[in-house]
């Protein structure tokens, strides 16, 4: 049987005394590009932190294809799996150049090909070279957010956590962010697991999609369940006819 590129068995994650996150099961598939929508504060940004080693409180199990993830920083681990955050001007270096950003991660794997892998990596997220030497503060927020993209790509991992990739970004660039995302997970065979409350980026960019409340999933649902209205679970159709979806008779 196939490895899943994401595994999380009977996950219970913490911050103090304070469970966040009770019993999550998931199995992603390689190639797959899944979504975890729910309210603020139901957990959903929470997994893809401890799945990144950013919230090492937790029980249970993390697997990221095949390999067990620990509760420590773990360097072998970034070369499989890298996250995308919400705000691109505030996970970019202020006074760093978009070369010094894509730059470090191959220094501190000590990667060779700096030159061309930083050329194409640019390339890759549709960003001309001329941006190279520029700094966050001289980008606007898509760029900033493509170079964000192509600093996760650069030591080319096959899993990319998304969290809420798009919220910051104004209505039209934020078609051209997720189009690119579609385009390198066609291009590259990446696996997505993506947190948003925007039900129609589900729709446009998703296979699956769990619905979470108050740290437990509800309902998992392939995506044309959510195309169709019919997705089971009360809340699930809660937010299905909060995003001015109309649910199946």
């Amino acid at each position: 049987m196939k490895q899943p590129a994401i595994l999380l068995d009977n996950l219970d994650i913490s911050y103090g005394p304070t469970r966040i996150v009770h019993g999550v099961h998931l199995a992603i598939e390689e190639g797959e590009s899944f979504a975890l929508v729910g309210e603020s504060g139901s957990g959903k940004t929470t997994i893809l932190k401890a799945i990144a080693g950013l919230a090492p409180d937790w029980t249970g199990a993390i697997s990221v294809l095949g390999r067990p993830r620990g509760h420590r920083p773990d360097r072998a681990f970034a070369r499989d799996c890298q996250m995308v955050f919400q705000d691109p001007y505030g996970s970019l270096h202020p006074r760093k150049t978009v070369d010094d950003c894509l730059s470090e991660p191959l220094l501190v794997h000590g990667l060779k090909e700096r030159d061309r892998r930083v050329k194409d990596a640019l390339a890759a997220v549709g960003l001309d070279q001329r941006f190279r030497f520029r700094y966050p503060h001289q980008l606007s927020g898509g760029q900033r957010q493509r170079v964000a993209i192509a600093r996760a790509l650069m030591l080319a991992p096959k899993v990319m956590l998304l969290d809420e990739p798009t919220s910051a970004l104004d209505v039209s660039v934020q078609a051209e962010i997720l189009n690119l995302l579609k385009k390198l997970r066609r291009e590259q065979g990446l696996t997505y697991l993506m947190v948003t409350h925007n039900l129609p980026v589900v729709s446009f960019l998703c296979d699956r999609l769990a619905v979470m409340r108050h740290g437990r999933i509800v309902e998992v649902a392939d995506v044309s369940d959510l195309k169709s209205g019919a997705l089971k679970h009360a809340y699930s159709r809660e937010l299905f006819i909060a995003s001015g979806g109309e649910p199946a008779s």
